[in-house]
């Protein structure tokens, strides 16, 4: 979905944004009919509140939008975009300063033009914005694009979105912006010793694969690693209904490193950019993986199975393993991977992990001026014996139900070496509830700041 900025023009109507704590001071500027008008509409200034004062013959000469107070805007993020469903649609120019907070308002505006109308269509008009003075406009509307483009994946349903349309969409990605693109697909997968992502994927009608994208010839080499289960019963360890019914989100992790490539690429960073998903669907058939079998990874390492519903650390596990043998700078994976880590923290953060103190310093503060939410987490080293079984050298899912995003996370660690820079992201990839600028369904999740802390980390 293409989103941008509307062009200026001398028929924009002016948009003050009003703290509630300054209404009053406001108001005293301003003449008898606005502050009677003021008045008489109720208007106080909270988030979610707007005024639009038409003139003589019934057309907008400016519009109020409240920003409620400090302490209310602590609550949510995109307060600026709570306004619009109150705003007439047509296109608004900002004339109140709000300093660092200018750049989240305007994306939060942006990103509040997405619609998912694939299977019903929507042309109900939008509030338009010129883009505010002191901001990179073109880099907030590629953030924008590059969520709506998440969002559009995980909100696909499996039907529509399994791992041949994923590649699809990685493969239409490649070809707008230049990219490489290989696929490795079915018993292939076997003979390139990729044994965890084929036996995930071979029981599903729709072949496995290992999605392959490079871009960038200059600069330090990132690679981002996507868990791309499209659906996931949870094989032979069936999931019950009430968990299987927002699966067709399970393939979050692609999503969202599809985003963050695509912010990179639009951008032009001088990256040398590697992106791997593994696409498979963990269905359930006579040749299904089962409970007990050992598999023996692209790495060496042997795994035991005790749940198939943990099988998105295989297939992130042997793509972490390719990863790591070409030694980049860095490896970022994403994965809708444990609902531990949404006990945790809640569906609105995302937690991360790390071993390198200077990168998480760095994501912390970009999270904070991205409006991207992520949260820490320990790679908790006495925990590794909870995923080792004895018979095997690792467990895929280890008894207790103690600690279940830590273990899957050093879990995964076991797959890149020592000397790798890691960070992986267990995210929900799903807005449960909608919220300004932020509609129930996919969403992006720690992508832009993972985007906004690159040019720093990098460099370290």
């Amino acid at each position: 979905m293409t989103v941008d900025f509307a062009p200026g023009g001398a028929d924009a109507v002016p948009l003050h944004l009003v703290d509630a704590d300054q209404l009053d001071d406001w108001l005293k500027e301003q003449g008898d009919r606005v502050r009677n008008w003021v008045a008489a509409s109720g208007f106080k200034g909270d988030i979610g509140t707007a005024l639009v004062s038409y003139d003589a013959a019934g057309r907008p000469e400016f519009a109020l939008a409240g920003y409620g107070t400090a302490r209310q805007r602590k609550r949510g993020r995109f307060a600026l975009a709570a306004a619009l469903p109150r705003l007439a649609p047509c296109t608004y120019r900002m004339e109140t300063a709000l300093g660092d907070r200018t750049e989240e308002e305007a994306l939060g505006w942006l990103l509040s033009a997405y619609k998912f109308d694939r299977y019903r269509k929507s042309d109900a008009a939008m509030p338009k914005l010129i883009a505010p003075e002191g901001i990179d406009a073109d880099r907030v509307r590629y953030m924008a694009e590059a969520e709506f483009t998440a969002r559009d994946l995980i909100n696909t349903p499996a039907s529509d979105m399994g791992p041949d349309e994923l590649e699809i969409a990685a493969r239409n990605m490649a070809e707008t912006y230049g990219a490489a693109l290989t696929v490795i697909t079915g018993d292939a997968l076997i003979e390139q010793n990729f044994p965890m992502i084929h036996a995930v994927g071979r029981a599903s009608n729709r072949a496995p694969r290992l999605i392959d994208m490079r871009w960038g010839q200059k600069g330090p080499r990132l690679t981002l690693v996507g868990k791309g289960v499209c659906f996931d019963t949870g094989g032979l360890n069936l999931k019950p209904g009430s968990s299987m019914g927002l699966m067709k989100k399970d393939m979050g992790g692609a999503a969202n490193v599809l985003a963050l490539a695509q912010m990179i690429m639009a951008c032009g960073l001088e990256v040398q950019l590697r992106v791997l998903i593994p696409a498979v669907e963990n269905a359930v058939s006579g040749n299904s993986f089962r409970p007990q079998d050992i598999l023996t990874s692209r790495k060496g390492l042997t795994v035991e199975i005790n749940n198939t519903d943990a099988e998105g650390r295989l297939v992130l596990a042997d793509a972490l393993a390719l990863a790591s043998e070409e030694a980049p700078d860095l490896i970022v994976s994403m994965a809708t991977l444990t609902g531990a880590a949404r006990v945790a923290v809640g569906p609105d953060i995302a937690p991360y992990y790390t071993d390198d103190d200077s990168l998480a310093t760095l994501l912390d503060k970009a999270a904070r001026g991205m409006a991207d939410p992520v949260w820490r987490l320990p790679f908790h080293d006495p925990y590794e014996t909870m995923i080792e079984p004895g018979i095997a050298d690792l467990d895929n899912a280890p008894k207790g139900g103690f600690a279940g995003s830590i273990t899957a996370a050093l879990f995964l660690r076991r797959f890149v070496e020592d000397k790798d820079r890691y960070v992986h992201f267990d995210i929900y990839g799903w807005t449960p509830t909608a919220a300004p600028a932020q509609p129930k369904g996919g969403a992006l999740q720690g992508a832009r700041a993972i985007f906004d802390a690159l040019p720093e980390v990098l460099s370290l």
